[in-house]
């Protein structure tokens, strides 16, 4: 009779282990998509702010390219 009852205990004691196993792993992947996505929107913000400071750059350089295209056509010198 005791082999009967610690088979259903030992069955229940493993189901527990493999479901803290099962818990462990998908903490771990939790924890890693975190990451993962954490990283994701810090990568964003920084290109946006990168292209942001490019688009003035390139903004700024336009208006340059404008005004001296304008100088051009009227026939000033650029000096």
């Amino acid at each position: 009779m005791s082999r009967m009852r610690n088979a259903p205990q030992s069955t229940v004691q493993q189901q527990i282990q493999e479901d803290w196993v099962n818990r462990e792993y998908i903490e771990v992947i939790t924890t890693n998509i975190k990451k993962i996505a954490d990283f994701l929107n810090s990568f964003d913000t920084s290109c946006r702010s990168r292209l942001a400071m490019l688009n003035e750059k390139l903004t700024s350089l336009e208006r340059q390219i404008e005004y001296l295209e304008a100088r051009v056509t009227k026939g000033e010198t650029l000096t």
